[in-house]
């Protein structure tokens, strides 16, 4: 065989050096920045991810974590500086206090995560002699409420018995006898609570009339009689019922005019003051006019 034939065939046998196309590929795939951080962080990821999607949803596992966590939440929640040991109520008075705390029959001690603050306060504002509460957890373990009462600024008189309200027209609570709060003033008739402000105002004016005031009575729900003692009464408009009622008062200190035998003073038309006098008062007048007209 002659050397050229030789290294014809050494040529034919020897390797070819460079890749292949796939392995060319895979190369080139490799020294691409986004395909090696996919493999570097997306790969184990995805492997993870789906491994924990699998544990998660099995029945057994669901038991555990709910076990874990109730453990937890438990040990958490019996710590002692989470406690509430009693309940404090600050500015209602006995009989207020006592309603509130037969309301909330709650059981201590207890953890402070087992109280549910906004609806124990709706508990509290369903007291109609509460105008506004408060409800906290202070330091110490103690259940604060802080509760803000509606003030009584009258008695309002009902075919049922009497009723304190306040300023905005609330009903209160019951009362046994007007006794109980002689400071207050009388009102009665319907509607009368709707429109306490301008009774208040009208107690105000009628000042000067001192203990001969004995309250005020709304007539269908429109305007104010005063009532006075000795059965008078002053009928006030349904406008400007301060300004009249000042009026009389001005005529009382001037002419004395509820110092005598009146029985009503009607101011219900303002252009024309009526005044009525009592019936012996009347009968009286009937008979000095009799003899001065020689009829007797």
């Amino acid at each position: 065989m002659s050397k050229v034939t030789r290294a014809k065939d050494t040529r034919a046998t020897r390797r070819d050096p460079a890749p292949s196309r796939w392995a060319w590929r895979m190369q080139r795939l490799m020294l691409t920045p986004l395909f090696r951080l996919g493999l570097r962080i997306g790969l184990p990821f995805v492997v993870t991810f789906g491994l924990g999607s699998w544990w998660l949803s099995q029945p057994q596992t669901h038991i555990w974590i709910e076990e874990r966590v109730a453990s937890i939440q438990s040990t958490i929640q019996d710590r002692p500086e989470f406690q509430v040991n009693l309940m404090a109520i600050d500015g209602a008075d006995t009989p207020l206090a006592e309603a509130i705390r037969t309301a909330l029959p709650l059981e201590f001690p207890m953890s402070s995560f087992d109280l549910e603050l906004p609806q124990i306060r709706d508990t509290v504002m369903e007291f109609a002699a509460v105008k506004d509460a408060d409800v906290r957890v202070r330091p110490g373990g103690v259940l604060q409420i802080d509760v803000m009462p509606r003030v009584p600024v009258a008695i309002w008189r009902t075919p049922d018995g009497l009723r304190l309200v306040d300023a905005e027209g609330v009903q209160i609570s019951e009362i046994a006898r007007r006794a109980l709060k002689p400071e207050l003033p009388l009102i009665a008739g319907e509607g009368a609570p709707a429109h306490v402000a301008e009774a208040l105002a009208l107690v105000r004016a009628a000042t000067p009339l001192g203990d001969r005031l004995r309250g005020l009575v709304r007539l269908g729900d429109r305007r104010w009689d005063v009532v006075l003692d000795r059965d008078q009464r002053i009928l006030l408009p349904e406008t400007g019922a301060v300004q009249a009622l000042e009026r009389v008062i001005v005529l009382e200190s001037t002419r004395d005019v509820l110092s005598r035998d009146v029985a009503r003073v009607d101011l219900r038309l303002p252009s024309r003051p009526t005044v009525r006098m009592t019936d012996k008062a009347t009968a009286e007048w009937w008979r000095i006019r009799a003899l001065n007209t020689g009829n007797e």
